[in-house]
């Protein structure tokens, strides 16, 4: 019996052992392959601050290019309705105040 125990534990080791391996494996073919790559790849020179600001720029108005701006007429109606939903709740909430108001007073 210990020895089927003893004979199991050790078939985990080595399957234990065998994945370290493996994962060793696996981490020096990644790190092989970074360095091949960054030898077939030139390195790039560095850019200036303002090369950068200037490519930053040009990224930013081609995106604006591409939004869809609402219109002149949508513009306005959500504006009013805006509008329209502060005041409602202004005088909601101030016509709950003044009910607790009164409330308070009559207790006191």
């Amino acid at each position: 019996m210990a020895e089927k125990v003893k004979a199991k534990q050790k078939k985990e080791l080595n399957l234990y052992k065998d994945e370290q391996v493996e994962k060793k494996d696996i981490k020096k073919e990644k790190i092989n392959n970074k360095k091949l790559q960054e030898e077939k790849e030139p390195k790039e020179e560095k850019k200036s601050l303002w090369y950068k600001f200037m490519n930053f720029c040009h990224g930013v108005k081609s995106e604006a290019k591409k939004v869809r701006w609402t219109s002149k007429e949508d513009m306005l109606k959500y504006s009013i309705a805006t509008i329209v939903f502060i005041i409602f709740c202004s005088i909601f909430f101030y016509g709950i105040d003044t009910v607790f108001a009164l409330i308070q007073s009559l207790f006191q």
